[in-house]
């Protein structure tokens, strides 16, 4: 059935209608114009401003660290790791002072991680742990990574229930043919060492289960058959 024409009146009133909306709203931006033109003032400013913030701040700050942390890169490649933190030479920054000088940036970020490797390896454990505790893993350095080298750090410090967690959560962060069964043997290690023989058996299992074929997983037979022995002498 073909649709109904508007009659004139019907068309009379749909217009009079559209006039006073329109009536209405310049009615309303007319009383309101102040707080009208503050509030697109207010977007342009905030937009404006998110703008120049890129642009003009944290991306050539960003490109500025990155070239900074060159030098100290390569001595930590060449384990010369009070260097790379203090002065890697070249008027180039260390870690540390990348760290305080662009903070909030992904390379700053980035030099915790340094960091905390640089003092694990100088046996400096709670520095090494706090600056591990910093770096938010992103980019090549995997969450395995961190809390692998964390549980690293409190293990030295002999917070051996922190560094068991550290080690599970770098086990449980990733599927790693090579560092998720090394962190797991750590961990069995630890327990072990805290005569928790059942628990070790457990994780030593997990491997030979999940990462038979890893270098760690071809030999955790012994691993299990030496904490069995233990937990029976214990």
């Amino acid at each position: 059935m073909a649709r109904r024409k508007k009659t004139r009146r019907e068309q009379e009133e749909t217009i009079l209608d559209i006039v006073e909306a329109k009536e209405q709203a310049q009615g309303f931006l007319e009383e309101n114009q102040n707080i009208v033109l503050g509030v697109v003032a207010g977007i342009l400013l905030i937009v404006g401003g998110i703008f120049a913030y890129k642009y003009f701040y944290k991306m050539p700050r960003e490109a500025e660290a990155g070239e900074q942390i060159y030098q100290a890169e390569l001595q930590f490649e060449r384990d010369s790791f009070e260097l790379a933190l203090l002065n890697p030479g070249g008027g180039y920054l260390g870690f540390l002072d990348i760290i305080d000088t662009y903070g909030g940036t992904d390379v700053a970020n980035l030099a915790n991680y340094y960091a905390g490797i640089c003092y694990l390896n100088l046996g400096k454990f709670e520095a090494a742990q706090s600056y591990l505790e910093d770096f938010s893993p992103s980019g090549r350095i995997s969450p395995i990574m961190k809390f692998g080298a964390l549980g690293d750090a409190l293990s030295e410090q002999g917070r051996l229930e922190q560094a068991a967690s550290a080690y599970r959560k770098a086990a449980n962060a990733g599927s790693n043919e090579f560092l998720t069964p090394y962190y797991l043997k750590k961990l069995g290690l630890l327990y072990e060492d805290q005569g928790e023989y059942q628990d070790a058996i457990k994780v030593y299992e997990e491997i030979k289960s999940k990462y038979a074929n890893s270098i760690d997983g071809r030999t955790i037979d012994k691993y299990i058959s030496n904490a069995k022995v233990l937990q029976n002498q214990s």
